[in-house]
């Protein structure tokens, strides 16, 4: 008997896999080769449109096949192809959510990553604005701004017309976007404060974490690593605060690879003695832990570090709920009245671990929680820019508006920048019902704990 050949499939059922970035190659910046790929990939999205209501990126591309003159992707402009990568947020939801053409499917879709590769080659041409590329700068930002803390959030104050009205000029900002706050004092200054260590908890002595406090948790908000702190010292867990660096995330959406390397590199370095003694690297921001687990083996798939390093690092509600189902989590969670509206980020989504936040808190006893899976919008720093903010507010308004049917006391994402993002987006929306803050998890979790 002889075997039957594999018939082609239409969509795929098998997991979705991802190929190296081959950023290395010279070909990769070749802008005749990436246009073929562009219209090879987008021959295949538009016959199918099934990710029409992501980002605003398939809109833009399907009007414009639609509007022009033989309804071809072959009749795209250049302005055209320019206009659907600058919609891309880098999300990732097309990739792992909605696209059955992804690999190991033959026709081999990868959309965001075709996205990063045209903006590889505007960062290579020298066509990424200086406003831009200063903006991502995390680590010298944060430094610079960390001694005057208190006037550089005076001056970035959407509500300061005349400092900030001269920053939004200077920088491409849109005035109604929410910029981070700094802080004076780092996570890892912080961190040196003693905590008393539960030595009743089930997991005392049995876990080595080191918390990766993420260029946000170091300079941006620290808070949300103090109250990491207090929930891993509340289960008995003293762990180390480390911060060689940032990830890269904001660099790698400015298509500033060799940067983004640099950074993984020097990153993985530092903290490969810790994987090697047996520590889980914890991620504070899921931007951040999908870098560390996903894109940095793609962009050095050969570096021993960044593969160690991958394969231990965990993100923050993964570990909590890891604690909880092998050891147990210590006594003392209480409920919280009022109810919580979590919204899943679609960093934490594209993990592909589940909704592990909304596993954490639903350890919290008698609390409601209504979870929101959608985009909100933001995108780092895309959606605070002039011309992105409106369609960062468009896209989000749908889970806006469900916060607000919701009418929790507290609303959450795993996503801190999200959080920002929808406390704006409410206000746009229905002002009088705008939240006077927002949280992360972690947040919530330590306060049910009585921090």
């Amino acid at each position: 008997m002889t075997d039957t050949p594999e018939q082609p499939r239409e969509g795929s059922l098998d997991a979705p896999i991802r190929h190296p970035i081959d950023w290395q190659n010279p070909e990769f910046y070749d802008e005749d080769a990436f246009d073929k790929e562009f219209r090879r990939q987008a021959e295949v999205c538009n016959s199918c449109r099934r990710c029409f209501n992501l980002c605003d990126s398939f809109p833009v591309l399907f009007d414009a096949v639609d509007e022009s003159e033989n309804f071809e992707v072959d009749d795209l402009t250049k302005k055209d192809i320019k206009a659907t990568v600058d919609g891309c947020t880098l999300c990732d939801m097309c990739f792992l959510t909605k696209c059955p053409y992804v690999p190991p499917h033959e026709f081999n879709i990868d959309f965001p990553h075709l996205m990063l590769r045209y903006r590889a080659i505007q960062q290579k041409k020298g066509e990424i604005s200086f406003a831009d590329n200063q903006l991502v700068k995390t680590d010298r930002n944060g430094t610079l701004a960390r001694p005057v803390a208190g006037i550089v959030n005076w001056a970035t104050n959407k509500n300061n017309k005349g400092v900030r009205t001269l920053i939004n000029t200077l920088g491409d900002i849109h005035p109604e976007a929410e910029l981070p706050k700094f802080n004076t004092r780092t996570l890892t200054a912080r961190a040196k404060a003693k905590r008393e260590i539960n030595a009743e908890a089930p997991a005392h002595g049995k876990r080595k974490i080191a918390v990766y406090a993420t260029c946000f948790g170091e300079y941006n908000k620290p808070e949300i690593g103090e109250a990491t702190l207090d929930v891993l010292a509340k289960n008995g867990i003293d762990p180390k605060v480390v911060y060689p660096g940032c990830c890269g995330m904001p660099e790698l959406e400015q298509g500033n690879l060799d940067k983004v390397a640099a950074n993984a590199r020097k990153v993985a370095k530092v903290l490969r003695p810790l994987v090697d003694e047996g520590y889980t690297i914890m991620g504070l921001v899921p931007s951040c832990t999908l870098m560390l687990k996903f894109e940095w083996p793609l962009i050095l798939p050969d570096d021993e570090d960044v593969k160690a390093l991958s394969a231990a690092t965990m993100d923050f509600d993964q570990l909590i709920v890891d604690i909880a189902k092998n050891e147990g989590l210590a006594d003392g969670l209480t409920p919280l009245r009022g109810g919580v509206t979590l919204h899943i980020s679609c960093h934490s989504r594209a993990q592909n671990i589940g909704q592990k936040s909304t596993e954490m808190l639903n350890l919290i006893p008698r609390t409601e929680i209504n979870v929101i899976e959608r985009c909100s919008g933001h995108g780092g720093s895309w959606g605070v820019k002039k011309e992105n903010h409106d369609t960062a507010i468009k896209v989000g308004t749908p889970v806006f508006r469900k916060a607000l049917d919701f009418h929790n006391t507290f609303v959450s994402s795993t996503c801190p920048l999200s959080c920002d993002h929808i406390k704006t987006g409410i206000d746009t929306v229905q002002s009088e019902s705008a939240p006077a803050r927002t949280w992360h998890p972690i947040e919530i979790f330590a306060k049910a704990y009585g921090f």
